[in-house]
Parts: structure tokens; sequence; C-alpha cells
């Protein structure tokens, strides 16, 4: 018997370990792994963190490119800009209402689609999955489309930025697969010998279940929705109505602050001097919500994420 045998198990696993050294080609490997990860970091980093610091640094300090990390002549003379311009302010409660609507509306409509898919006995799955992903390569077009939202008498309302694109096929293809890794078809069939009907069976059993798969596809919906700005350019005149990225567009690409919204003719030539960093002030505002919400959904969404993407 060998020297290790005769140790304790927690010893024994010890010098086992301690056996097992990296050899150098593993310590380069994983110095490049390291590096690249890093380089990663940095690219997705640097861009937030000068974005933070624009926002909050002098006007002119900004334009002369002395802004490189650090804000430079700090002030929150954006940030109170942005509260004289009654657009921003609407615009911002309106996204934030198309995001959380628009996921609870998406999210139930694909947990409703995917578990029937999830399951042996539905009669005609695969033709209606092959529905499903036929949308996927092929559409109506802008134009049809169009015109089926008049149609249905959608336009210059808020179920225009929620109902058109109420449903992604990839999420619903992601929650079947969750479902059917998940929710084992004995478990159905110990449901049914319980007496419990299908849509019971759904809502007492498989909804507890699923919380993972919800905070995903809640989180990718809402994101989907908060970043959306081009439903709004067709379906919307009625500025009332504008999320913030359209507003953060008209800002940004087409470098206008509309006079009507600044009745202070002091305030509006105030808002003109700020208008380059008012541009970073939106930005960091328009991140915000994605930033605060995901930490709470993060534990849910890595494993759901993983669950509904291993099997299909």
């Amino acid at each position: 018997m060998s020297a290790a045998g005769t140790l304790p198990p927690d010893e024994r696993r010890l010098a086992v370990g301690a056996a097992i050294q990296d050899t150098r080609a593993d310590k380069i490997a994983m110095a490049c792994i390291y590096t690249a990860l890093g380089l990663f970091c940095l690219a997705v980093l640097y861009p937030i963190i000068y974005v933070l610091s624009a926002s909050v640094s002098n006007t002119k300090r900004v334009a002369a490119g002395e802004v490189w990390l650090w804000p430079v002549g700090f002030t929150l003379d954006a940030y109170k800009a942005i509260f004289d311009y009654d657009s921003i302010v609407s615009s911002f409660g309106n996204s934030v209402y198309y995001a959380v609507a628009g996921a609870v509306v998406a999210t139930i409509l694909t947990l409703l689609a995917a578990y029937p898919l999830s399951r042996k006995g539905l009669p005609g799955k695969g033709l209606i999955m092959g529905a499903f992903v036929f949308t996927m390569m092929f559409s109506g077009g802008l134009i049809p489309t169009y015109l089926v939202v008049h149609e249905l008498g959608l336009l210059n309302t808020r179920w225009a930025m929620i109902l058109p694109t109420a449903l992604a096929v990839w999420n619903v293809i992601i929650t079947r697969t969750y479902f059917m890794v998940t929710i084992p078809e004995e478990l159905v069939e110990a449901g049914k010998v319980d007496g419990c009907s299908d849509f019971g069976f759904f809502w007492r059993v498989v909804l507890p279940l699923s919380k993972p798969i919800i905070a995903v596809n809640l989180l990718f919906y809402a994101v989907g929705q908060w970043n959306s700005f081009f439903n709004a350019l067709i379906y919307l005149t009625n500025e009332h109505l504008f999320p913030l990225q359209v507003v953060l567009r008209q800002i940004l690409i087409q470098s206008k602050v509309d006079p009507s919204q600044m009745p202070d003719t002091s305030k509006l030539l105030q808002l003109k001097e700020l208008q380059q960093q008012l541009k970073y002030s939106l930005i960091v505002i328009g991140m915000i919500p994605p930033l605060l919400v995901y930490p709470f959904v993060q534990k849910h969404f890595v494993k759901g994420a993983m669950i509904g993407s291993l099997k299909g």
C-alpha cells in the first residue's frame, strides 16, 4: 500500500492534489485566457466608465478631449437640465411601462405556448413547432405588419408597443426545452392520477418549478422592450407615448432639442450649451434600469438559460 493510502481521507486528498501540478503549457494557456478575459472586460467597461465620467464633467473639458477616465470639472448640470425637458421625464415613464407590461404579457404567452409543445401527447406538435420555426426565417414584411396593426386600431396606442412583438420564437424554444428537461412525463402522469387537470397541473406544479426560466423570459423581454425604438417610430406619432429611446435618438442622432419643450428662454440657452453633456447623461439614464434589475434575476437567469439551451 502506498504512503498516501495510509493517510486519513482529508490528508489523502491534499496529498493527491499536491501531486497534480500544472504543466508549463497549462500555465501559458491560463495566462492567455485571463489576458483575453481582462481585455474583453476592459473593452466593455471602459465605454461605460467614460460615458459616466463625461456626463458629470465640465462641458468645455469634454469638448476639449480632457476626459479620459475620471470626471474633470465635476458638475450635475446635465442631470438637472433633464428634468426641465418634459419629454424626457414622460418618455422615461413610458419606457418603464412598456418594459414591465411587455415583459409580463410576453412571458405569459411564451409559457402558455411552450408548455403544451413540451408534452408528448399534444396532437400535431411537430406541425405547430414547424410553423413557429417558419416565422423565424420568413415574415410578411414591414408594410403588411403595419397594415395589420392599423386595421386592428392599435396605431398611437400603448398596445402598438407591446402586441406586435409580444412573442419571440427563440424564447419559446428555450422555454420548451426547459420544460422537457425539468418536468418529466412521470410527474404529469402522477398529477393525472391525483385528479389534477392540465391547467391545474400547470398552475400548481409547473409554474413553481419554473422560476429560473420565468426570470430568463422576463429579463429578455424587458431588456428588448427597453431598448426598442423602431416600433415607436412606425406606430406612434403622439409624443406623449414616445419611449425614452426615441427621445434619446432625437438628441443623439438628430442633435435636436425641441424649443417648445422649454418655455423659459434662459433655460433653453443653458440646455443648448449642455447639449453634448446631455447626450452622455441620457445614455446613463437609459442604462440604469437594466443594471438595477439584473442582479436580482442573475441567479435564476444563468440556471434557466443553461438548462433551456442544453437539449432541444
